[in-house]
């Protein structure tokens, strides 16, 4: 039996990042919840750096990414993932409310596993992250690290 990983959300929104807790502990999912609040803090957890040091070990079933977000945005930190041999092998998707094409196009050309547009209804919302909770740290099985 494999063991529950933690599922990452990296989001600035306090209400977006509200709503996509909730729906992941509606969803039942035993996978506990760690909340970046933007992206250099993302790092900072997947890392184990800062204030994030003292976190265990172990890497998380997924990365649920916003991309506009302060100090370093959502498509800088999957650069970085992608580029670190660390953390290359860690499923992210991008959860955003951006719908402009160059930041699809920039996503998918970095190697987002997916890209799912926040949805503006509440309980489309909640569906959305339900499933992408659900899909990824339950039925998704991880990728053997390099």
């Amino acid at each position: 039996m494999s063991k529950i990983r933690t599922i990452l959300l990296a989001e600035d929104n306090p209400l977006d990042a509200e709503l996509a807790l909730d729906a992941l502990r509606e969803a039942r999912l035993a996978n506990p919840v760690a909340h970046a609040v933007d992206g250099a803090d993302a790092l900072d957890w997947l890392r184990r750096e800062g204030a994030h040091a003292g976190r265990p070990k172990g890497d998380p079933a997924v990365v649920l990414l916003d991309i506009k977000m302060p100090r370093m945005d959502g498509l800088e930190v999957l650069r970085v993932m992608r580029e670190d041999p660390a953390l290359r092998h860690i499923p992210v998707v991008i959860l955003s409310s951006s719908r402009e094409e160059s930041d699809l196009v920039r996503s998918w050309d970095l190697g987002v596993n997916a890209y799912v547009v926040k949805p503006v209804d509440v309980s489309q919302f909640f569906s959305a992250v339900q499933a992408l909770g659900h899909f990824w740290a339950v039925l998704n099985e991880p990728a053997v690290a390099d």
